[in-house]
C-alpha cells in the first residue's frame, strides 16, 4: 500500500522537536507534522502534547519529490476547527482630543498615557567648538585649528572607549 496525499494513516511518533514532530509511517517512511498541524488550538511547546512512542492518526498533507512528507494531526481528526473571535473594532481607538487636552484647550494638560519628552541639551556656541583652552575667542587660524583637532580626538578617543564593549565580533574590548 502506498501513501497518496490526502490519506489518512496510522502512525507512531519517532521524534519531538521545537518546530515539529516526526511520524514514522507503514512501509518504513518518515514525515513531518509541523507544529501549526498539531492540534486545532495554539501549541507553544510540542512536548506538552506529544511523546515519543505515541501512536497518532495522521492525514498526508504533502508527499515532495525529494521524498519529504507532510503530515497533519489537526485535519486528521473530525473535530471542527472553532472559529476565530473578532478583534474589537479600530474606532475604539481613535483618539479624542478635547478630552486628551482638556475642554478648556488647555495645551499644557499631558495625559497620562503619554510621557513628555526628556529636555535637550543646551547648544554649545560655534566659537568654543573649536578651542578648548581659556582664550577661546582670540588667536590665529592655525591655533583654532590645533585646539579644534585636539577637542576632536578627545571625543573620538570617549567615543570608542564608550562603545568598544558594546560591540560583538572583532571589534570588542582586548586585554
Amino acid at each position: 500500500m502506498s501513501i497518496e496525499v490526502g490519506q489518512k494513516v496510522s502512525g507512531k511518533v519517532t521524534g519531538v522537536t521545537h518546530f515539529g514532530a516526526f511520524v514514522e509511517l507503514p512501509e518504513g517512511k518518515t514525515g513531518l507534522v509541523h507544529i501549526s498541524e498539531v492540534s486545532a488550538t495554539y501549541v507553544k511547546d510540542i512536548a506538552t502534547v506529544l511523546s515519543v512512542g505515541q501512536e497518532v492518526e495522521v492525514k498526508v498533507l504533502s508527499i515532495a519529490d525529494d521524498g519529504k512528507i507532510s503530515l497533519s494531526i489537526r485535519q486528521a481528526s473530525d473535530q471542527p476547527v472553532a472559529p476565530r473571535t473578532p478583534r474589537a473594532p479600530r474606532e475604539n481607538y481613535k483618539r479624542d482630543f478635547n478630552k486628551d487636552y482638556g475642554k478648556d484647550g488647555d495645551k499644557d494638560y499631558t495625559p497620562s498615557r503619554v510621557s513628555k519628552p526628556a529636555p535637550r541639551a543646551e547648544a554649545k556656541p560655534v566659537d568654543t567648538l573649536f578651542s578648548s583652552s581659556s582664550s577661546r575667542k582670540t588667536g590665529d587660524f592655525d591655533q583654532l585649528m590645533s585646539n579644534f583637532l585636539k577637542d576632536s580626538e578627545d571625543r573620538l578617543s570617549s567615543l570608542r572607549r564608550n562603545t568598544e564593549g558594546k560591540r560583538g565580533g572583532r571589534g570588542g574590548r582586548r586585554s
